[in-house]
């Protein structure tokens, strides 16, 4: 008797202990597979930007947001997005390249460290972005009124002391245009008779505007 009974108590003993360590191992499996996850999760670099940036600040075709001071790289398909970068220029946009004709307005970008760049450095090199907005009015098409160029098609009015100012050609702008930009041309003497104004366009082969009295 005394030895059945004591089989009965080993018998219920190991019915004890066989769930515990099933438990255990699944517990552990667990425990392992959590672990790898994280170690893999660990692994992505922690400067990885958004989808929607580039590896340059502001590079060619991608889009900031509204506003021209401290400028801020967004998606351009998201709702804050303002204007594309058609051109992107380093150093200072007095010394280097003009922007193409119809750019609406330029953004001048300091060296500066915030806090995730576009290589991870801490760094944004001192630049310019030619940026065109994504949608009208385009004060840089001919005739708009603004813009960082003064091109064909373009109106100006007089400010006094020789000087113009470019104006929008339908008077919107507050102030009456007096002259039109009809030519662009090498020097003076490639204007047409009808040029009543010499405008300087800036540098290149056609540097000379020939601009017509309204």
């Amino acid at each position: 008797m005394c030895e059945r009974r004591s089989a009965g108590v080993h018998a219920r003993f190991l019915l004890g202990v066989v769930p515990c360590v099933a438990l255990c191992v699944f517990l552990l499996t667990c425990c392992q597979g959590l672990s790898e996850k994280a170690q893999v999760a660990d692994s992505s670099p922690s400067g990885v930007l958004p989808s929607g940036y580039g590896e340059v600040f502001l590079a060619v075709d991608e889009c900031s947001s509204f506003g021209t001071v401290d400028p801020t790289e967004v998606p351009c398909d998201s709702e804050r997005a303002a204007a594309r970068v058609v051109a992107r220029e380093d150093g200072r946009a007095s010394h280097g390249p003009p922007c193409p004709g119809t750019t609406d307005f330029v953004l001048h970008i300091s060296e500066r460290r915030p806090s995730a760049d576009e290589d991870g450095d801490g760094a944004v090199p001192r630049g310019y972005a030619c940026m065109r907005t994504l949608r009208p009015p385009h004060p840089g098409d001919p005739g708009g009124g603004g813009g960082p160029r003064t091109i064909v098609g373009d109106c100006v009015r007089e400010i006094g002391d020789g000087k113009v100012r470019e104006t929008a050609c339908d008077g919107g702008g507050g102030h009456t245009p007096r002259f039109k930009v009809v030519d662009a041309v090498a020097d003076r003497a490639h204007c047409p008779a009808s040029t009543g104004l010499y405008v300087r366009l800036g540098a290149g082969e056609r540097p000379v505007g020939c601009a017509r009295p309204l």
